[in-house]
């Protein structure tokens, strides 16, 4: 059983609800209606005062001036929504809804309105510095592509959901920039470099679990900038060329074996010449020496035998 402290309150976030709006041609149109109403009111008043019927005058003018004002801050409940935007409406500091219907639409004149785009937003983070899994010091920036889905969490959750949204990011990127090396040594394992769309899907994972407080959903993101750091980016670029070499030399050792082994039995299926050990180990040397060699091969010509 979970005890709270006297005096706490557990506060229920704020989610987005529809608000009572209405279409506001009709609202326009009686909002027209009372306010000509009330200036006739006047001017009929003030006739009739002209005339000396006071009693009649004193009745209509304040009630004209009383229509034509209410007309008036009737029509300031009046609102245009454009497409891609909602309005966040709150009276006396309650929220009573969010209005996402386009077009002119009216609340509540004595309610307050704030603007809150929905549109696609994208944000660039500026090129930082952080180490890698291995302790590299590695450079990497990254753009988020994402959008309001919650305009009540994003009003009312936090303070300003666009900075919110930034530092996030960044935070982001730089704990999976540590959670990854830039080059992974095993094949196995995931990298930067190598498995870009994978990070990027991780990424975006984390991204939606620290900004969903602030009603916010991430669309897409991915790495703009990756690189070591210049201090020890001509070490990484040998370290990098190195395995290239490696790797190929492996594979042209692998292809030199076959090779080797395919004469072989070629020469001892058709019968070419009878080999002992000793002159295959040397056979298989030469081969090895011609295939591998990054120089073309010099012939010598042996006039005596392999045993002189």
């Amino acid at each position: 059983m979970s005890e709270t402290t006297p005096g706490s309150t557990s506060r229920t976030p704020v989610r987005e609800i529809p608000a009572n709006d209405i279409g506001g041609g009709l609202a326009l149109l009686l909002g027209l209606v009372g306010l000509l109403a009330g200036i006739g009111s006047v001017v009929a008043g003030a006739g009739l005062r002209a005339d000396g019927n006071h009693t009649a005058a004193a009745t209509l003018i304040p009630l004209g001036i009383l229509l034509g004002l209410a007309s008036l801050i009737a029509m300031s409940g009046l609102n245009t929504i454009a497409p891609g935007e909602a309005r966040v409406v709150q009276l006396f500091g309650r929220y009573r809804g969010t209005i996402r219907s386009e077009g002119l639409r009216w609340v509540n004149p004595f309610t307050s309105r704030d603007k809150i785009s929905t549109r696609v937003r994208n944000h660039e983070t500026a090129v930082m510095k952080v180490n890698d899994a291995y302790g590299n010091p590695i450079e990497l920036a990254a753009v988020v592509v994402w959008r309001v889905e919650d305009t009540a969490q994003a009003k009312f959750e936090v303070e300003d959901f666009q900075e919110f949204v930034a530092t996030q990011t960044e935070a982001a990127v730089r704990h999976i920039a540590i959670e990854y090396p830039y080059d992974a040594h095993d094949e196995d394992a995931l990298s930067l470099r190598g498995n870009a769309e994978e990070i990027t899907e991780k990424l975006a994972i984390e991204l939606h679990e620290r900004v969903q407080a602030a009603g916010v959903r991430i669309i897409e993101s991915r790495f703009t900038h990756l690189a070591y750091a210049p201090e020890i980016a001509s070490a990484m670029l040998q370290r990098q060329q190195a395995g290239a070499v490696v790797a190929a030399r492996k594979l042209i050792v692998e292809g030199a074996v076959g090779m080797v082994e395919q004469a072989l039995e070629r020469i001892m299926e058709q019968d070419i010449v009878t080999l002992d050990e000793e002159r295959k180990a040397a056979m298989v040397s030469n081969l090895m020496v011609v295939l591998c060699g990054d120089r073309a091969a010099q012939p010598v010509l042996n006039t005596g035998t392999l045993y002189q």
